[in-house]
């Protein structure tokens, strides 16, 4: 007789036609299925990507065996939208129950959880809060909550207190970071300390950014593509340069490079506008040539990684970003490419310093930019065998996946 399958509900706001759907989602919903449990997925879907793409990835998943319950985002007006959102998830949900009596409902992130705590406290579902990172403090630090705008002021007071009954409520809570959940278990106003979290960084696919898979003529192609010469010292930044990261920091640090390395050319492996990138390199004097503004295909990301000799990103030091883990940290170094960043951000420093995989940048100066560029010669003599096993140490999926079913045979039990 086959055993009954645990089934599991998982609510994202974030889409399956979203990169970040694609890369931080599927991989772990796919292992949990093959491990025998049976996934209903419900996401939001912003209607130009869906219309786009949403057939060939409704085929992905159902190659998974996940039940995709896409519904559609409501973009604005802010606020009321969101509500209008978490109703229409509500109802989703309750209808896929009466349909399925779930075991578990796990809830990615804040607004998802809204609905993942009522369904706890309705049905009895046990209920994992996969928090990310802290996303009222990650609004405000961002810029995108005004805290002198009265709205705002409320919005996010309302997800700090619905942060405390997350916490206190859920079966089992994900934290990114070690920092983030050293955190949670400092604060004395939460109940039932210390709450149940585990740790499950962004894990990368070390299958797809491996060494192994480089096709040498294919990285010749893409050298001479972006005019890069067997003897330029290439360094890269990979995503978008958006809300977190430094990009005038990042340029002050390359400028100073310059003085050490006058042929470094900087890559920005990236599908932001390129006049936005150059347009702050005109302030600091830097030659537009030194620059090559790229965007990548899921299947080039590797190759252009290959082509610089580290990667370099600075995140904002802020206390949202304690509970952060850059997704991009794990891609570069399962390609055998060091790191150049900055401390203070989710546990990016303690993983450097333990793997020795990179360089820490402790203040955004000149002074404390040779200092670490005098070091790079040194880095470089880093073997590509010692970063990827870094890489597999934190970042790996499988790694990943495990945990994740720990917590599930733990709930389900």
């Amino acid at each position: 007789m086959t055993p009954v399958k645990t089934e599991v509900l998982y609510l994202s706001y974030d889409g399956m036609t979203d990169p970040l759907g694609q890369s931080q989602v599927l991989p772990y919903l796919a292992g949990l299925t093959k491990a025998g449990y049976s996934v209903t997925l419900v996401s939001f879907e912003k209607k130009e990507k869906f219309e786009a793409t949403g057939k060939v990835i409704a085929e992905q998943i159902k190659s998974f065996g996940i039940d995709w319950q896409p519904l559609s985002y409501t973009p604005k007006p802010p606020v009321l939208s969101t509500l209008w959102d978490v109703y229409q998830l509500r109802k989703k949900a309750e209808e896929l129950h009466k349909q399925k009596n779930f075991k578990i409902v796990h809830c990615r992130s804040y607004i998802t959880s809204l609905v993942g705590e009522f369904l706890k406290k309705k049905y009895g579902i046990k209920f994992i809060f996969d928090m990310r990172a802290f996303f009222a403090d990650e609004r405000v630090d961002g810029g995108l909550w005004n805290r002198s705008n009265p709205v705002f002021n409320r919005v996010y007071l309302y997800f700090k207190k619905k942060e405390q009954d997350f916490l206190e409520n859920a079966d089992h809570t994900i934290s990114l970071t070690e920092a983030g959940k050293e955190i949670i278990h400092s604060w004395k106003h939460l109940k039932n300390q210390p709450v149940p979290v585990e740790v499950i960084p962004c894990c990368a696919d070390l299958e797809h950014f491996s060494r192994a898979n480089i096709q040498q003529n294919e990285l010749s192609k893409y050298r001479t593509e972006l005019g890069i010469s067997e003897n330029d010292f290439v360094i890269s930044y990979l995503g978008s340069v958006g809300t977190w990261y430094l990009p005038d920091e990042m340029l002050g640090f390359f400028k100073r490079l310059l003085l050490k390395k006058p042929e470094a050319k900087f890559l920005f492996i990236t599908g932001d506008n390129p006049t936005e990138i150059l347009d702050r390199t005109e302030k600091l004097n830097i030659s537009k040539d030194k620059f090559i503004i790229r965007k990548a295909s899921r299947k080039e990301v590797p190759y252009f990684i290959l082509l610089s000799k580290f990667s370099l990103f600075f995140i904002q030091p802020l206390f949202s970003k304690k509970g952060s883990s850059p997704t991009k940290h794990g891609e570069i170094l399962g390609m055998g490419i060091p790191v150049i960043c900055n401390s203070g951000v989710g546990d990016v420093d303690r993983i450097v310093r333990d793997t020795q995989s990179g360089l820490l940048v402790d203040k955004f100066k000149d002074a404390e930019y040779d200092k670490v560029i005098s070091q790079v010669d040194s880095l470089l003599q880093t073997p590509p065998e010692k970063l990827r096993a870094a890489s597999e140490k934190y970042y790996s999926l499988e790694e990943g996946v495990k945990k994740y079913l720990a917590v599930y045979k733990k709930l389900s039990s």
